[in-house]
């Protein structure tokens, strides 16, 4: 059976630097990858600096750049540096994303506009530039983290969970028409993760509540995505077109 390895592959990682994109770009880099750490804002750039640090200490190679994935042009940007560094892509995983928890009859146009442009927009085209990039015949790899809302019935995330819910549509399309040169697309849809993206938007008592929806009564930790991002870029390759629900038991579709 053929074992497929990180070692020497081409990795860029959307949101690299910190969170779950940063535990990415660690572990990938342990195993052999080269790494485009990608980061958003100059208040992200001394994780980045440090994610990048952390790749090239166990031995593998990493760059960080810096962009806004919401703008079409900086997506190409990412993926050029990343082939002028490394002469190809051979995976691509999105980790960008932004949490709005608020009812639906006050948000504002502009919390409309935002939240499709992150969720939404900055996917599209970071699977379709991946697609342009990830040569024919190299078993590709795509791969978008999406959210387990996209299972719930519930409100107040209506702009979050409804942002994020074209993806399914984006990644099962590309999945189609990139399947025949050997790339795979795939979404995870974690459960609500302990990072610092999670927390301002819920109360101490909604906390509790997204707690005791799962088998443990505690919130995904990034440790429990890795490897399933890990698999999917590996051995999982035969899996395209999915969104896999990682979370516990909180939602299941």
């Amino acid at each position: 059976m053929t074992t497929y390895s990180l070692q020497d592959k081409v990795v860029v990682v959307g949101a690299g630097a910190k969170n779950l994109g940063g535990l990415i770009s660690r572990t990938f880099g342990a195993d052999g990858a080269r790494v485009v750490v990608h980061y958003n804002s100059d208040s992200t750039k001394p994780a980045a600096d440090e994610t990048v640090g952390a790749v090239k200490e166990s031995g593998g190679d990493a760059f960080a750049v810096q962009g806004d994935l919401t703008k079409v042009a900086e997506i190409v940007r990412l993926f050029d540096e990343a082939i002028n560094r490394f002469g190809r892509v051979d995976i691509a995983i999105n980790t960008v994303g932004k949490v709005l928890k608020k009812p639906f009859v006050e948000t504002t146009e502009v919390e409309y506009d935002e939240m499709f442009a992150i969720n939404s927009k900055a996917a599209y085209f970071f699977i379709q530039e991946a697609g342009r990039r990830i040569p024919a015949g190299a078993n590709g790899k795509i791969i978008t983290i999406v959210t387990s809302l996209l299972a719930a019935f519930t409100g107040l995330y209506s702009t979050y969970a409804g942002a994020k819910a074209p993806v399914e549509h984006f990644t099962r399309a590309a999945a189609k028409e990139f399947g025949p040169r050997t790339i795979s697309v795939n979404n995870i849809a974690p459960g609500p993760m302990d990072t610092p993206f999670f927390y301002p938007a819920e109360t101490p008592e909604a906390i509790t509540y997204h707690k005791s929806q799962s088998m443990t009564g505690e919130l995904t930790k990034i440790e429990d995505i890795v490897p399933i991002v890990k698999f999917l870029a590996t051995d999982g390759w035969w899996i395209t077109g999915q969104t896999l629900f990682a979370n516990g038991g909180y939602t299941t579709r």
